[in-house]
């Protein structure tokens, strides 16, 4: 079914108020492809009725349709190797050294948003499982979260294809970490248990008790809108510790969101810590 201009628009609309993802009229392709099956299968007239559809609210379940069709789940294990290195060797030395002076020297807890189907969560846990020997004594919390009801399930249940295996799993840690099972493999229960998965609309208020002492928002904001990104990334800001760290994409910079968001540069890859407390020497 063809689009038109009042289509475009109708959709770029739409998805903006969903998700934050910022479309245009260059995107017409994306549109189509992504919801053209969508159009067909509700008997839709045209994308304006779809639209109509899905704000009506007469059907959740279309809502969620269009923002699982629309949502780009690229991801792999291990997704930027230097970003793992920076958190590798500087950033988790440096958190564990600063949690041996405090009341919980052994608990962590990291949030990995958009996190899509899992794996960035799981590398994380993995990379933790490799860098504290006696891991099984620590009080570890990895909290995965994406906007795709379909997605968090996927993450969820921690079984992945041999050609998702294959995008960045190493094969000495594919037979340390996965168990074969259904023509795929399956995340082992220590690493597992590590990690919890949630939907999360980054959009609407996080509603979280937990304070983060590390943040992994990435390859996300760079589809909001400058405003959209601003007010994310100081909102996300608030839910951590005071000198937590914030990890962001590899095209993603944040000199525009506040001069609190200064980046630090380790191993070629790049994080922040927005709430880190500056020393006066007045």
């Amino acid at each position: 079914m063809p689009l038109s201009m009042g289509d475009i628009d109708a959709v770029c609309d739409l998805v903006n108020d969903l998700c934050g993802i910022c479309l245009d009229s260059s995107k017409s392709y994306l549109i189509e492809s992504r919801l053209g099956q969508l159009v067909e299968d509700h008997g839709c007239t045209s994308y304006e009725d779809l639209v109509r559809k899905v704000r009506l609210g007469a059907d959740s379940g279309l809502k969620r349709k269009v923002v699982d069709a629309i949502t780009t789940n690229e991801t792999l294990f291990f997704r930027d190797q230097y970003m793992f290195e920076a958190l590798r060797h500087k950033a988790l030395p440096e958190l564990i050294d600063a949690k041996e002076k405090t009341a919980y020297p052994t608990r962590l807890r990291i949030w990995s948003a958009a996190c899509s189907t899992g794996q960035e969560p799981y590398s994380l846990a993995i990379t933790l499982s490799e860098l504290i020997p006696d891991i099984h004594r620590w009080d570890i919390q990895i909290l995965g979260t994406d906007i795709s009801d379909k997605v968090v399930a996927k993450a969820s249940r921690g079984w992945y294809a041999k050609h998702e295996i294959e995008r960045g799993m190493s094969p000495e840690r594919l037979q340390k970490y996965f168990s074969p099972e259904e023509n795929g493999w399956r995340i082992r229960d220590e690493i597992r248990s590590l990690v919890s998965f949630q939907r999360q609309n980054l959009l609407e208020p996080f509603g979280m008790s937990a304070r983060y002492d590390m943040v992994f928002c990435r390859n996300v904001a760079i589809y909001f809108t400058r405003e959209v990104r601003r007010d994310l990334f100081h909102r996300l800001a608030a839910t951590m510790i005071p000198d937590g760290y914030l990890f962001v994409g590899a095209q993603e910079f944040l000199a525009d969101v506040g001069p609190n968001f200064t980046p630090q540069h380790h191993c070629r890859g790049t994080f922040y810590r927005p709430n880190m407390r500056v020393p006066s020497y007045v």
